[in-house]
């Protein structure tokens, strides 16, 4: 009896995620910026954590048996994402020896008006985010190449990572093929283009006044004189010519990714077939051997496979050296932990029981949103996951929702608007992680450019205040409702 009680107190669901706040504050905060010591590596804060939830749980009486279980199951679960982050580093990789980005890069040196990069930064991610479905597979495909336009035209690189970062984060959310949207329309059991819609109210304001925003930074920070120097793009563009040979034929791996997400067909196959295709184009149309694409699969692109050139320019090394199946490793090891450290929590349903028990105070329509806005961010900030975010704030907010006579479309898109979109400004996220690889920009450089998450981080807690898209008294409610409970 003194064991079920125990385990039903609230302080021993919090205390692991106090432990793991306080190693985060410590580890990231007190050490670099008061301590002027080095940060701790975010693997090893979560394995402590997860080492002391592990030690709590079989204090409370769990055996290790039923712990490593629930750990196992939520690795199991995070699997795909690890498979997605391993792909899109061979992606890169087979779409550099392929000449895919070069070419890509080289036509948009010639091509882009660097007083548009910013804007164009933002809006082209938009579109390819919504035909693929992933802001991961955005970023690291077609954000490869502007960012790569970028570094050829000297442009402010830091305005660039949070110009391609928002339109990817855009277009993910108002793509019916991203995995997130889907959950979270699950996790508030509506319907997936109400969702959709709903995350309209929000996050289409933010887009149209951040692209406001980047057309005014072309001016304010023009490009034009960093590149009044015709010689120096000039060399650049022949450097990247004398190394790779461009051929209509090298957009088809480019088609296959948006075919296949058209046709809604499984991320990971479409991927790993247009790297395939990228292969065989490096050996057709580039002069590189089986080895270098090999390399160039397993450990990345190495400009120094071009023999026949004797020096190559600095800035096309940096540039094209990357990819691979290890490019991701950072991320892929800290999501590892993550999956661990949360999976071991649902052995005793910590966090459904902390968010259930932390917001009980919220009573009327405005406080509900709210809450369920923040309980969103603390939840994803903590968990790095945005599943398990979905699903247990979900759950935990849905009878309050229906209580009050509030759409759960606006439940599902305030598990996004909190959720999902602060993802690449939490530098200890996995999301954030896999930006800094990609781009190579820190979270900490490009975090205030990234206008499209912060701006919809004013907007929707304004509308919810001022009752704008919360449909209230909106007859749709009512038929969500009966129609629930005729189910029942």
């Amino acid at each position: 009896m003194n064991l079920i009680q125990r385990k039903d107190k609230l302080i021993h669901s919090a205390l692991p995620v106090l432990f793991l706040l306080a190693l985060i504050v410590y580890g990231l905060v007190l050490r670099p910026y008061f301590f002027d010591q080095p940060t701790i590596p975010l693997e090893i804060i979560f394995l402590c954590s997860s080492f002391f939830a592990t030690a709590h749980l079989y204090y409370l009486g769990y055996t290790w048996d039923v712990i490593l279980a629930n750990a196992i199951k939520k690795l199991t679960k995070g699997l795909p994402t690890i498979l997605i982050l391993f792909a899109i580093g061979i992606v890169i990789g087979s779409w550099i020896v392929s000449g895919t980005i070069p070419m890509f890069v080289y036509y948009g040196i010639e091509l882009v008006n660097p007083k548009y990069i910013y804007v164009l930064a933002f809006i082209v991610p938009i579109f390819f985010s919504m035909f693929t479905g992933t802001s991961y597979g955005s970023v690291g495909t077609i954000g490869v190449v502007i960012f790569g336009v970028a570094m050829a035209i000297d442009a402010n690189l830091h305005i660039v990572a949070g110009a391609v970062i928002g339109g990817a984060f855009f277009g993910d959310k108002m793509s019916p093929l991203s995995d997130t949207t889907n959950i979270a329309a699950l996790a508030a059991e509506i319907d997936l283009f109400d969702h959709i819609n709903s995350m309209l109210y929000t996050t289409l304001p933010s887009a149209i006044i951040a692209a406001c925003i980047y057309t005014a930074a072309g001016f304010i920070y023009p490009v034009d004189s960093m590149v009044e120097n015709f010689s120096e793009v000039e060399a650049t563009l022949n450097g990247v010519a004398s190394i790779f040979n461009f051929n209509v034929l090298l957009l088809a791996p480019v088609l296959i990714v948006l075919l296949g997400s058209i046709k809604k067909l499984p991320t990971i196959p479409v991927l790993l077939t247009s790297s395939l295709v990228a292969c065989i184009l490096g050996l057709l149309v580039q002069s590189y051997t089986f080895d270098d694409i090999v390399q160039s699969v397993y450990k990345g692109f190495d400009t120094n496979m071009a023999v026949w050139q004797q020096t190559i320019p600095e800035n096309i090394s940096t540039l094209f050296n990357r990819g691979g199946m290890y490019a991701l490793n950072d991320a892929i090891i800290i999501a590892l932990f993550v999956f661990l450290f949360i999976g071991i929590l649902d052995t005793n349903k910590a966090i459904p029981r902390i968010v259930d028990r932390v917001f009980s105070y919220a009573k009327t329509k405005t406080s509900v949103i709210l809450s369920s806005l923040f309980a969103s961010g603390v939840t994803n900030s903590m968990t790095g996951n945005q599943y398990a975010t979905s699903f247990i704030v979900g759950e935990a907010f849905k009878s309050k929702y229906d209580k009050l006579g509030i759409s759960r479309k606006v439940l599902s898109r305030s598990l996004e608007d909190y959720g999902t979109m602060i993802e690449s400004l939490i530098p200890w996220h996995p999301t954030a992680l896999f930006m800094v690889s990609v781009m190579g920009v820190s979270v900490g450089d490009y975090w205030n450019w990234q206008l499209l998450s912060l701006i919809n981080l004013i907007i929707a807690p304004l509308i919810a205040i001022l009752g704008i898209g919360c449909f209230y008294k909106n007859k749709k409610v009512l038929d969500e409702k009966k129609g629930e409970t005729d189910r029942n």
